[in-house]
């Protein structure tokens, strides 16, 4: 169990009322991101508070009302999902900046400047986002915010989401492994299997064309035919 010495308060509103636990504040951060940690390893107290640095704790009733059920370990797991755990400043600003990170990689990989067809480098999003003075939530996923993130820092640098579809031809000799990766990811809507070769057309963010040219050329030793055939804004 968490030392209280080092534990910080998570908290979950309901129906206005408040109900608070003890934990670590890492741990709670990462199980609330989808780690797998056991409720004993995070929390300090088994114990759900109304207000943790009181010492006032939830009853029975008020835990059955709201959660319909008054196991500890139940309804920590609730107050960490749904609500906020306290971080350090430091631990803040390490998971800001590492939301951020995905944020950018997200946007390079499906965004392209729409007058030169080609993608942002990460560090160029990331420097826009600083100018535009994004604010990031470290608890929110990614791929949610990165619509916000757009609608910042368009009016900073020019960039749209577009998917291409590509056509690929490779000799037998590469299929099996090239038809392999393909699939593992991407869309692949035709594909047809000859005597000599595979041919395929997939769907990808207009983003990651050089990094899929590469990935193919590096499997085939640049034997591969690969070209745009269709364009589409998102």
């Amino acid at each position: 169990m968490v030392s209280l010495d080092n534990a910080v308060v998570a908290r979950l509103t309901r129906s206005g009322e408040t109900f608070e636990i003890m934990v670590d504040s890492e741990k709670a951060f990462e199980f609330k991101k989808g780690k797998d940690y056991s409720m004993e390893n995070i929390l300090a107290a088994n114990e759900i508070f109304k207000d943790a640095k009181k010492g006032e704790r939830a009853s029975s009733s008020e835990l059955e009302k709201e959660f319909g059920t008054t196991e500890v370990f139940e309804v920590a797991k609730r107050i960490i999902r749904d609500g906020e755990v306290q971080l350090t400043t430091e631990q803040r600003r390490k998971h800001v900046e590492e939301k951020k990170l995905q944020i950018a990689s997200i946007i390079s990989k499906q965004g392209v400047n729409p007058k030169t067809k080609l993608p942002h480098p990460q560090q160029r999003i990331l420097n826009a986002m600083e100018e535009a003075h994004v604010s990031v939530d470290p608890f929110k996923p990614a791929d949610e915010q990165v619509k916000r993130v757009l609608e910042a820092i368009r009016e900073i640098i020019p960039i749209s989401f577009e998917t291409i579809e590509i056509a690929i031809r490779v000799s037998m000799e590469h299929a099996g492994k090239v038809s392999s990766v393909m699939h593992s990811i991407m869309p692949v809507k035709k594909e047809e299997w000859k005597s000599d070769s595979w041919m395929a057309v997939v769907e990808i963010p207009a983003g990651m064309q050089n990094e899929i040219y590469e990935k193919i050329n590096n499997m085939t030793a640049g034997t591969a035919e690969v070209k745009v055939i269709s364009r589409k804004a998102q």
